[in-house]
């Protein structure tokens, strides 16, 4: 189980609410609960099947500046691969 607090200034405001209930559905396998008295959106998934940054556009496509509370889990964070440079 992979948990991440998300603190979004503005998230009380119903109409947010019901956007970010849109744009949250459309992930598979999250789950979520807000906090509308403290701006916080609580998000739990049983596989890392979004990265953090689909997280964070989802909440900035409908104006609000989320700020990750805690560390954000490894398995959240995309795979780059790094290809060497030849000297």
């Amino acid at each position: 189980m992979l948990e991440l607090e998300v603190y979004a200034a503005g998230v009380r405001d119903l109409n947010k609410v019901l956007e970010l209930d849109h744009e949250l559905d459309a992930m598979p396998g999250l789950r979520y609960k807000v906090d509308g008295n403290h701006d916080i959106v609580y998000l739990e998934l049983e596989a890392p099947t979004v990265t953090f940054r689909e997280i964070r556009a989802a909440f900035r496509k409908l104006g609000l500046e989320p700020r990750f509370v805690g560390a954000i889990p490894a398995e959240l964070r995309p795979k780059t691969e790094t290809q060497l440079l030849a000297t």
